[in-house]
């Protein structure tokens, strides 16, 4: 057991702290993957509850509500958001953060169609988009590598000056 002990302690090689940052990364997009398959609209919620739990304001679940991504239903005029209207506050954050336009978020969420009768649509939709974004993404790191490689160069020629003179 001390041996365990002693193992967690040392420093992991940056190849399996790479390798743990992938897996617990891969878990948690699984995570979210499977959270919105879950079709339960058993369990309603509240805007506070929405705007509390995704760290956005009353004011951005309005405006996503006019630009007809979420149509939460109205019990005595208060806005009730089922696990469905989650998801897909979820997706439409997620997207954002990636950079795809409301546009195209709404496009993607329509695809899918009231019972899901789109859903083939909609995954190629997704394949496309993330071929392309992963192909930018991948063209994007190249470019930074390659940047950081001639300014590696540059700093090490500068060391060397200076400390040659």
């Amino acid at each position: 057991m001390a041996s365990t002990a002693l193992n967690t302690a040392l420093p992991q090689p940056a190849a399996t702290r790479n390798r743990t940052s992938t897996a617990r990364q891969n878990h948690a997009a699984r995570a979210v993957v499977a959270s919105h398959r879950d079709d339960d609209a058993a369990e309603l919620f509240g805007i506070t509850d929405l705007c509390q739990a995704f760290g956005i304001t009353q004011r951005t679940l309005r405006f996503y509500e006019t630009k007809g991504l979420l149509e939460p239903r109205r019990v005595n005029g208060t806005r009730v958001y089922t696990r469905r209207d989650r998801a897909r506050l979820a997706l439409i954050l997620r997207s954002k953060a990636i950079g795809a336009p409301l546009a195209e978020i709404k496009r993607y969420l329509d695809l899918y169609g009231a019972h899901g009768e789109g859903r083939e649509k909609q995954l190629s939709f997704v394949l496309q988009r993330t071929d392309a974004t992963i192909a930018e993404l991948e063209q994007k790191r190249a470019h930074i590598d390659a940047t950081l490689a001639e300014l590696r160069l540059i700093n090490a020629e500068v060391r060397e000056r200076l400390n040659a003179g």
